[in-house]
């Protein structure tokens, strides 16, 4: 077992409840711009300063207390990443309540669970279909006394009812918030079982923000100027949550988008023009593929692939001269990236609003190349590490000693080692307090002031951490190979065809795949195809044209594993997977054995294309899966 600290938080400790923040920073400076809110018509942001952002807390504050939330009370909030989450929360905060974040498309069995286990006394959602999903199970609900709808006006109404309550009501409640008072309480995303509620306190969210403000909040801040984070991730993940409360406490003028379809994101990033971007993998490698779908359509397809292969030689030439392992780009890389600079990369930055000096991405590991090709078009990706159990990030690339493929050091204050098993244990201020009413789960992850992550992965020996994969998700084949499933999932998923890619093979003669199809790329692709012909023989060949195409990606990826590690079998799903069949979590990323319960017919199916006349012996089965096959049946 190995481990790695480095030196104590820099931070001063926290004294209060993460509701100080909002007043600290009113009475430090009460003109700064600390939230932007976007008129719906225009498009146009108007920025809210820090005064008027406490005065909009204290007064909802004195609401929650006219209608009896307590301190102690839980209270859910389900709602998208909007300007009101961010109120409420501070409200609640403030007068000693609890919040439990709601992703707003959970169902009606994962909102009545919540609820229920929680205990919560009121729930805050965005509209109608909202309300009839609590009202539905309001019967199974003796505790809940309040729902109110954003939609409908109720924080205003709430704003009204406290308008005779004094404000020092809310300051005496909010000066008897302890530090390790708990704050919130997350539930897990649910890959299996039943979610529960990770209670996290006040001192460990503020100590997780606190920290990687003290060491990288220069990166954010552009010289002589506020640094800005347009918030679009859930706050109903504790990644979300995390960005809302460096903002807060950092001094960053935050904006909310709701709205992640394309078009609406591209819109926002483009007016808000932020100075930092936090993103989850899915989104980098979807803004990388419309680059190239952007490129193709214009014909300039080739260039673009020249520019990206220039831009990832040039990351690794500067990754391996700030490592002290090289001497940096040579005169003729350095000439082609100025060029590529001046036709490409800043066109590519332009689609991020112009300004973004740096991003972090967090939720699941991010690919070397990819992070390498950001980084040579001037935006250097932040792969972080962090869980839900943790609030937030417990590993960050150290500032000037960054290495892509790595998810950094831990932060000052945290210790990582990483068990023999691979499974990675953390320690540090952050680490919940324990699972709401379950002490029996709660003690199998705190063993002795380690929790257990669950996530495996390896330090090296300057101790950075990777992360290789869950140790639930470890596959393992009936000839007993064990398979990590990420690594050939994050290759597949690089592929523009591709969306999304779940490995499996548990108990099977091989490692398949599972495999979705990028709607908008694949008609770009069909129509690049210029075949010709009558309808069946057209789309005969339109069909074998993608199968040959998919088959390259599958032994792309398959190229970086050993024989027993590689996909042999596939098959193309007809939709892509989202939160309405509950296929993926809150921060996007997939449900793995709830893919594999939905689609068990179509692993079978898969797996008994293959089959042959006479069963071969149990060495010579895997031998006869010889080269990857496609089921598109």
């Amino acid at each position: 077992m190995r481990d790695f600290a480095l030196a104590p938080p820099a931070a001063s400790p926290l004294t209060g409840g993460l509701a100080d923040s909002v007043f600290e920073a009113a009475d430090r400076d009460p003109t700064l711009p600390m939230l932007a809110r976007r008129d719906p018509v225009t498009g146009s942001w108007e920025e809210v300063t820090a005064v008027e952002v406490r005065d909009q807390v204290c007064d909802l504050a004195k609401g929650l207390v006219a209608v009896g939330v307590s301190p102690g009370h839980r209270v859910a909030v389900m709602a998208r990443t909007r300007y009101e989450w961010t109120v409420l929360c501070h409200a609640l905060w403030a007068v000693g309540a609890e919040v439990v974040p709601i992703h707003p498309t959970s169902s009606r069995e994962q909102v009545a669970h919540i609820l229920r286990d929680s205990g919560c006394v009121g729930v805050a959602v965005e509209d109608e279909q909202s309300v009839m999903t609590v009202g539905s199970v309001c019967a199974s609900l003796p505790r809940l006394r309040h729902v109110w709808q954003l939609d409908a006006g109720a924080l205003r109404e709430l704003v009204e009812r406290g308008s005779y309550i004094p404000v020092t009501t809310v300051d005496s409640l909010r000066r008897i918030v302890l530090p390790d008072s708990t704050a919130v309480v997350a539930y897990t995303s649910g890959t299996t079982g039943r979610p529960v509620g990770c209670a996290l306190s006040h001192r460990g969210m503020a100590s997780c923000c606190d920290t990687l403000l003290a060491g990288w909040r220069h990166t954010v801040v552009p010289p002589g100027g506020q640094g800005s984070v347009l918030a679009f991730l859930p706050f109903s993940h504790v990644y979300g949550l995390l960005v809302q409360n460096l903002c807060i406490r950092g001094g960053l003028l935050m904006g909310h988008q709701p709205d992640l379809s394309r078009e609406a994101l591209a819109s926002a990033l483009q007016s808000f023009r932020p100075t930092y971007l936090c993103a989850v993998p899915s989104f980098l490698e979807k803004l990388y593929k419309r680059f190239l779908r952007t490129a193709q359509e214009s014909g300039r397809g080739a260039l673009f692939e020249r520019a990206a292969r220039t831009a990832r030689e040039f990351a690794l030439a500067v990754e391996r001269q700030r490592l002290g392992r090289g001497s940096g780009p040579g005169l003729e890389l350095r000439m082609q990236h100025a060029l590529y600079e001046r036709t490409v990369y800043r066109r590519l930055r332009s689609a991020l609003g112009g300004r973004v000096m740096r991003a972090t991405s967090g939720g699941s590991p991010l690919g070397r190349d990819l992070a390498l090709f950001f980084e040579g078009i001037g935006v250097y990706v932040n792969d972080g590490y962090g869980l839900t159990e943790t609030g937030g990030g417990i590993t960050a690339q150290p500032p000037g000693r960054e290495k892509s493929g790595t998810v950094g050091r831990p932060v000052p204050g945290t210790e990582v080692r990483v068990a023999e098993d691979g499974e990675i244990l953390v320690s540090g201020p952050s680490v919940f307090q324990g699972y709401v009413g379950d002490e029996t789960a709660t003690r199998a992850v705190l063993r002795g002031g380690w929790l257990a992550t669950g996530d495996l992965g390896h330090l090296d020996a300057e101790g950075y951490l990777s992360i290789t994969g869950r140790k639930k998700d470890v596959i393992v084949t009936s000839a007993g190979n064990s398979v990590a499933p990420a690594p050939l999932e994050q290759r597949l998923r690089m592929h523009p065809l591709l969306h999304e890619a779940v490995v499996v093979g548990d108990d099977r003669p091989c490692v398949g795949a599972l495999i979705t199809l990028d709607p908008e790329f694949l008609a770009f692709w069909r129509g690049g195809l210029g075949l010709t012909g009558d309808g069946p023989t057209r789309q005969a060949r339109e069909e074998n044209a993608l199968r040959d195409e998919i088959a390259r990606a599958v032994a792309a990826a398959n190229s970086a594993v050993s024989r027993a590690e590689s996909i042999r079998v596939f098959r193309v799903l007809p939709t892509t997977f989202d939160h309405v069949n509950e296929l993926l979590t809150p921060s996007l990323k997939v449900r793995r054995d709830a893919v594999v319960r939905h689609y068990a017919a179509e692993i079978d199916a898969m797996y008994e294309a293959r089959t042959r006349p006479a069963p071969p012996a149990p060495q010579e089965e895997v031998l006869a899966w010889d080269d990857a096959d496609d089921v598109f049946r």
